[in-house]
């Protein structure tokens, strides 16, 4: 028509604009706006009518806002035109100061008015002005109006309560099947799971044929509720109904089989859909983030973009968090650049990713910064800052910024509390924890499972067994997280006998056990020495309870056979195993040959030691060892000569102790301390006074010595003997000792210790890099076995 130069008139203008709107052809739109202008169109109520419908639906506020205001003459559809605008761009507050300015120009609203109100009463809480509305509507006679109808369930059920709500559905014709999905909207907003099922029952008698908007309002609620097994009878009505290939259907389907743990079932619903769908790959990929399958929500990301699917916030922002979970630093920035492109550069899902990246990956600065820079932070910014540290071992970094979001606005909740207890167990700052406690005890979330789970582990990393213990037995209900933190506290403080004790009770509850209890179950008998229960326990894995065993598995039998000196059969254990040995597993092998002194296989441990990890400091210093217990001095120095030239730089030790709320760290040979002059002269005291009752220094453990067997014992002070020593000297006599070190325990400092603990008649508690030792009157829990 243009081309033939045929003048248009202002209705076929209006059309062709609805046209470009209804098709989203937003740029054509605004092309045609230039020469309606030139035409001289543009004061055209109806064309300006769709001019304003265009611009609103385009998220064009301003331009739509400037043409209403210049219009000559505004009728109703204007103002519904710019009010519905307002209204689903979240103005709701404008759109209710339009509509009294419609009243002001004497225009009657009508449905479709009234119902965009109704949504803005809706979304601002306002209850009163909703059912002015209501009245005005009965007045008018449009109450029966279907879309009305809508939306006043949908107030009275966001504003008022969902009995109201369901006495004014009750007056309603209840043939209309949005009402009934509004509903089960209502009752799943709260959680309802019973009232839900009732309400979708009672759709069943009445004969409504369910669509694609109900079935994911009742599936919703079964994933929120955890009802996995109420979801998998929806999925059959599903079926039946022939819903099972709806796209927006399958999109809910397959999040809630992937928060569930049914990834295989998820993935499979999203192959079988008929076509592209972002929701749906976005849910999937978020599945296994949830579920720490990281490299299959990158490999599932990266198909997605090969199809051509656009990502979507969710997608970018779970690509990230799976680059965080593998420490895959490039990627992972990789992709934010990706979100930048695509117009998510301000998107608060994806920054708070990116911190997580940035933090899980060490690089404390550019977290940081990413933090910083987010404007209107929420709870899970904050929150991906302070696990972000406790996870990459940022331990006081994580506590510090925990007491900066107290002070702010933001909520803390219970992911705030575990990550902030994390961080306090692994620092076994034991006064913090308790502080962490109150402040669950005040905000009430001591009744949830989580909490007393988080306690269970902070209790038993701090040394505190009995008030692990203590936790533990008040709980009203465990999972298996709670049998397993129990277990694995036993574990670690030696108590292998009360650990395989609890274990059993464990599944006389009906608790099935998964891979950490297993760990915890081998780890005790490793401890105590029971070989035939702990190769028992292995078996029983793949044998009773379907589990495959992983790689910590294996090491802990090996370290089981280790420890006893049944150092063969550990080597023939290793060459029979399934999967490859794994640097863990040798270096556990080569700390047993150690302590038996067998330098055959300790040398065929070290050799693959230092062909899998040869920047490993742990490995030169296990290999010195070897050859110093078997007198073999010149490859001791070989050894050493080896780490030198390689540039591999050995891990100082470090212990430190809290006292009066300040933790005081010391190195081995410290004498940075404002009281090491006193700390030296007790520690000499100590010596004197543990020798004349039988402690005797065993120096081959004294590694930084130049020749052998020729240093005095107050030469070289491990860092455990420091902070022992200051503990006593600054701790009154009721108040335990208690030590945390980065490395093992040593066997002069252990036997040391021992006799410590009964010169001076108090309990001195030692965590190392293996276990928590408890002295008392000079015997050690683990009885000389660690």
């Amino acid at each position: 028509m243009h081309a033939s130069e045929i003048f248009p008139t202002p209705y076929v203008l209006s059309s062709v604009l609805s046209a470009s709107t209804k098709t989203q052809l937003f740029g054509l739109g605004e092309q045609l706006h230039c020469l309606i202008i030139k035409w001289g169109f543009h004061s055209e109520t109806y064309v300006c009518n769709a001019l304003v419908a265009l611009y609103t639906r385009s998220g064009k506020l301003i331009s739509a806002e400037q043409i209403f205001s210049k219009m000559q003459f505004r009728d109703g559809v204007s103002y519904n035109s710019l009010i519905s605008g307002l209204v689903q761009q979240g103005f709701s507050d404008r759109a209710l100061e339009l509509f009294n300015k419609m009243q002001r120009d004497c225009l009657k609203p009508d449905c479709i008015t009234v119902a965009s109100l109704l949504s803005a009463c809706a979304s601002v809480g306002a209850l009163h002005k909703g059912m002015q509305l209501h009245s005005f509507a009965i007045k008018a006679g449009m109450s029966a109006d279907i879309i009305l109808e809508g939306s006043l369930l949908d107030l009275y059920s966001k504003c008022a309560d969902v009995e109201t709500a369901h006495k004014f559905f009750l007056t309603t014709e209840t043939e209309n099947i949005v009402l009934w999905n509004v509903m089960l909207v209502a009752y799943g907003q709260l959680n309802n799971l019973r009232d839900s099922f009732e309400i979708f029952r009672q759709m069943q008698i009445e004969g409504m044929i369910p669509n694609q908007f109900t079935y994911p309002s009742i599936l919703r609620t079964c994933t929120s509720l955890g009802a996995l097994y109420l979801g998998e009878q929806i999925h059959t009505h599903v079926i039946k109904t022939g819903f099972q290939l709806n796209v927006y259907v399958c999109s809910v389907l397959i999040d809630m089989y992937a928060k569930h743990g049914q990834l295989d079932i998820a993935l499979g619903i999203l192959r079988r859909l008929p076509e592209n769908d972002v929701v749906s790959w976005t849910a999937m990929i978020a599945g296994y983030v949830q579920h720490d399958m990281f490299s299959e929500a990158l490999k599932l990301f990266e198909e997605m973009e090969y199809r051509g699917i656009r990502s979507d916030n969710i997608g970018f922002s779970s690509a990230i968090s799976a680059c965080a979970g593998l420490r895959a630093l490039h990627q992972g920035q990789q992709i934010h650049a990706q979100s930048h492109v695509s117009g998510f550069g301000d998107d608060i899902s994806i920054n708070n990713a990116l911190i997580s990246l940035y933090a899980r990956c060490g690089r404390i600065q550019e977290a940081y910064l990413a933090f910083e820079k987010i404007d209107g932070k929420n709870n899970i910014s904050w929150n991906s800052l302070v696990s972000g540290y406790a996870q990459s071992g940022y331990f006081e970094e994580a506590l510090q910024v925990f007491v900066r979001m107290l002070r702010t606005e933001a909520e803390v909740n219970m992911f705030t509390y575990g990550s902030a207890i994390s961080a306090a167990a692994s620092l076994a700052n034991i006064k913090q924890g308790q502080q962490l406690h109150a402040m669950i005890l005040k905000t009430g979330y001591d009744s949830e499972m989580e909490a007393s789970n988080s306690l269970i582990t902070l209790y038993a990393k701090c040394g505190s067994i009995s008030d692990a213990w203590r936790e533990f037995n008040d709980m009203s209900e465990k999972n298996v997280i709670s049998w397993n933190a129990m277990i694995t506290g036993y574990s670690q403080h030696g108590c292998g006998m009360e650990a395989l004790h609890l274990f059993e009770e464990m599944k006389k509850c009906g608790i099935m056990p998964n891979h950490v209890t297993f760990v915890g179950v081998l780890s005790a008998c490793s401890h105590v020495g029971l070989v035939k229960e702990g190769l028992g326990y292995f078996e029983s894995m793949s044998k009773v309870h379907g589990l495959v065993p992983k790689s910590e598995h294996y090491v802990n039998v090996v370290d089981l056979l280790g420890r006893t000196g049944l150092l063969n059969q550990a080597m023939e254990f290793i060459e029979e195993m399934p999967i490859s040995a794994d640097a863990m597993i040798w270096r556990t092998l080569l700390s047993s040959c150690v302590i038996h002194k067998n330098m055959e296989i300790g040398e065929r441990a070290a050799q693959h030691l230092l062909e899998l990890e040869p920047e490993d400091s742990a490995t030169y210093v296990l290999l010195s060892n070897i050859y110093a217990v078997s007198r073999k001095w010149v490859h001791r120095d070989w050894s050493r000569k080896l780490m030198k030239d390689r540039g591999v730089k050995k891990e100082p030790g470090r212990s430190w102790i809290e006292v009066k709320n300040t933790v005081h760290a010391f190195y081995a040979g410290d004498k940075l301390h404002p009281f090491t002059n006193q700390i030296y002269e007790y520690i000499g005291d100590l010596n004197r006074r543990t020798s004349e009752i039988g402690y005797v220094q065993d120096s081959f453990n004294l590694l930084n010595e130049s020749e052998q067997g020729q240093k005095d014992p107050t030469m070289c002070v491990h860092s455990e003997k420091l902070a022992i020593a200051f503990g006593l000297l600054s701790l009154c006599n009721n108040i335990p000792i208690r030590v945390m070190k980065n490395l093992r325990v040593c066997n002069d400092c252990h036997s040391w210790i021992k006799y410590v603990s009964k010169i001076s008649h108090r309990s001195i508690i030692v965590r190392d890099a293996h276990r928590f030792h408890h002295f008392d009157d000079g015997v050690c829990s683990c009885r000389d076995f660690w």
